[in-house]
This record gives structure tokens, sequence and C-alpha cells, in this order.
């Protein structure tokens, strides 16, 4: 049935994601505001911040997929939890979503 996985599995794969979702948000907010530091204010340079981003982007799309994957939840989902991690600040409300979503079918509650 689609959408009604549960197990210990689906849970770990939703608290991974949650956190995943925490650590890139934080992160992109971090490299967004030294960019505005940086380039409006001629302050210093935080390119590191971008790679570090960029790193946890990618263990944040797998794990996305991990628990797509393991929920069978519609493709939109999925879709949504990957642009998430692009736009500063959104991460944080899709994980919201995603949580809520997960509990409204008794994953993680």
């Amino acid at each position: 049935m689609t959408g009604t996985a549960t197990g210990k599995p689906v849970e770990a794969a939703l608290f991974r994601y949650r956190i995943a979702a925490y650590v890139v948000g934080t992160l992109l907010l971090i490299a967004c505001t030294a960019s505005v530091v940086k380039h409006g204010f001629d302050g210093p340079d935080f390119l590191w911040v971008w790679f570090v981003h960029g790193y946890f982007y990618v263990v944040y799309l797998v794990l996305a997929f991990d628990l797509y994957r393991r929920t069978r939840w519609p493709l939109l989902r999925l879709v949504e939890m990957v642009l998430a991690g692009l736009l500063p600040g959104l991460t944080f409300v899709i994980e919201r979503r995603v949580a809520a979503f997960a509990a409204s079918r008794g994953i993680g509650t």
C-alpha cells in the first residue's frame, strides 16, 4: 500500500532525514549570510561554508531518497524535499511538512 510503510527502518530513515534537513538548512542560512556580509559590506570570504553545505547537501539528497524509497510516498514529496535544500529557510518548513505527513501515516509518532 502506498505511503503506509511503518517500522523501525522507516522511523530511523525519518530521523536521519530530519537531522540532515536541520544541518543543511542551518549551513545554507550561514552561507547566505556570509555572502551578504562579503558582498554587501566587503567582509571576509567564507567560501568554505558553501563547500561544507554542498557536501552535506549530497548526504541530504541520499537520505531524502532513502526516506522516499522506504515510505513509497508520491514523487512530488521527494521533489519538494530535494528543492528544500536549495532555498534558504525552506528546509525547515519542508522538514515540518514531511514530519507531519509521516505522523499522519503513523510513522515516527
